[in-house]
């Protein structure tokens, strides 16, 4: 599969609103509980953390998001935490690059800057 593995930026949370909504809406793989709206999405990336890492992966040909990755700090209040993060990475609803490696392709990108 030809993925662009890049980082999320605030003109493509419709896509990542079109990953992240029919998770949510089925329940699973998420503790998400509310659809979200592409403006609140594009805040939320705009404003995500600065050592956080939020990636997203796109068909090129078709510039379109199939899946997504965030590693975002814990807790940016303490240096306690400085090092710990909490992981997530998600594809398309329906699954269909399930098994495909996408994830391990993200792994490998956020984890080996």
């Amino acid at each position: 599969m030809d993925v662009l593995i890049r980082e999320a930026r605030p003109d493509g949370a419709e896509g990542v609103v079109r990953v992240l909504n029919p998770i949510i809406k089925a329940g699973k793989y998420t503790i998400l509980d509310t659809p979200l709206t592409a403006e609140a999405e594009r805040r939320f990336i705009a404003e995500f953390p600065e050592r956080g890492v939020f990636r997203v992966a796109e068909m090129p040909h078709e510039r379109r998001i199939v899946g997504l990755q965030t590693l975002e700090p814990f807790a940016t209040y303490t240096h306690a935490c400085r090092q710990r993060c909490g992981p997530g990475s998600l594809s398309e609803a329906g699954l269909p690059h399930c098994r495909d490696g996408l994830s391990t392709r993200q792994n490998q990108r956020s984890l080996c800057r």
